[in-house]
């Protein structure tokens, strides 16, 4: 568990190439032969560390991948992926040169940035692909689903233009049986047939993302996008009971520094906890808000040491938390064994029996497991197994 890590630094996120490659292969096993598979590797691989994530996803059987900036898919490029690699929303015109440079398809949904993009394509002798991003009713991006034709045959003259796939983001896929799921749905499939009854082809026609690809077969059409579930993580409640994932992120950090502070004694910022009990350790981890370990949990998360749940106390700090050494069992607080300068605390992940998972750090926070992951990997050092 904590062969490899870091040096400078006591604190880590462990990534397990393992997982990944299998949560890669059960959605791939998903899909009928012929529909590819599009592995959404955005926000640095949703914080697991897009570089070395991409290869694996790529041996387990992804076809292509997707990214949020042209920065993102560079850096991709340089890291030596050569598939397809989709840019999911239409950057500026300023990034034209880092497109065709690197061979990125843009979304594309207006006419002058498909223009320029041609045009800067023919001019350098190449064939600029792009996606149609189509607007379906989520109100994001993308040309509104009764316009797309007009827009195609604005930009299909073009011999630097090439269309290779025509797709829409689906807002509420995780919500069974949700009407505004079928109105999207029943929209973008007019659009498509449209295109294709205009004579113009849409290529690889793609909208269903994680929690679409595993509710929703019947929407796979020639490819699927899927992001969060790649890492082991479900999209929503709903998905839970059709496929098993293995989370791929951990979250630990070593000891730095355990004492016996005097009864009365305040602990982090604002002393909003004091010990009130001889004999109590209280442990430094060197972790905190600015890693990712947001100073909302202040006193309302527990750590995993020796396959313990202990209490963290006392507010987060930016780099750095405490805890108590004692156990909160049926409200009745106990002291354990005493932790020593170098053990191995559990944030994420799993420590004997007990494990401590992105959604429950979720669940306290209010949000969404794809936000706490994300922000672990800002700044903590990556170790991949």
């Amino acid at each position: 568990m904590v062969e490899n890590c870091p040096d400078d630094r006591w604190a880590w996120v462990e990534i397990d190439r393992g997982a990944l490659r299998r949560n890669v292969r059960t959605f791939k096993s998903r899909l009928e032969p012929g529909v590819q598979l599009m592995a959404v590797v955005k926000a640095d691989a949703y914080g697991h560390g897009a570089a070395a994530c991409a290869p694996v996803m790529r041996s387990a059987g992804a076809d292509q991948f997707a990214v949020a900036t042209v920065a993102e898919g560079r850096a991709l490029r340089e890291s030596g992926i050569a598939e397809p690699i989709l840019v999911l929303s239409q950057p500026p015109v300023t990034s034209i040169p880092d497109l065709i440079e690197y061979d990125l398809m843009p979304s594309v949904f207006d006419v002058s940035f498909g223009l320029a993009y041609g045009e800067a394509a023919a001019q350098a002798g190449k064939v600029g692909r792009y996606h149609v991003a189509i607007d379906t009713g989520m109100t994001r991006t993308g040309v509104d689903w009764r316009d797309v034709i007009d827009v195609r045959d604005q930009l299909e003259f073009h011999r630097g233009l090439q269309c290779a796939g025509t797709f829409t983001h689906f807002a509420t896929a995780d919500v069974p049986g949700d009407w505004d799921w079928e109105l999207q749905r029943h929209r973008f499939d007019e659009a498509v047939a449209g295109l294709r009854d205009a004579g113009l082809d849409p290529g690889l026609v793609h909208c269903d993302n994680t929690p679409a690809t595993v509710l929703h077969a019947e929407t796979h059409y020639d490819m699927v996008r899927v992001g969060v579930g790649l890492y082991g993580l479900q999209p929503c409640d709903a998905t839970v009971p059709h496929l098993s994932l293995d989370p791929v992120m951990s979250v630990r950090a070593r000891v730095t520094r355990a004492v016996y502070p005097p009864v009365g004694a305040g602990v982090s910022y604002g002393m909003k906890w004091r010990v009130t009990k001889g004999n109590l350790q209280v442990a430094t981890v060197p972790v905190g808000y600015a890693d990712g370990y947001s100073r909302a949990l202040s006193g309302k998360v527990d750590v995993l040491c020796r396959g313990q749940r202990l209490p963290q106390v006392g507010n987060i700090c930016m780099d750095q938390f405490m805890f108590a050494v004692e156990v909160n069992t049926a409200r009745q607080y106990k002291p354990v064994r005493p932790v020593q300068e170098g053990d191995v605390v559990t944030l994420v992940g799993r420590d004997g029996d007990e494990s401590i998972t992105a959604d429950d750090l979720a669940a306290l926070l209010g949000t969404i497991n794809y936000e706490v992951v994300c922000d672990f990997g800002l700044r903590l050092e990556k170790v991949y197994r």
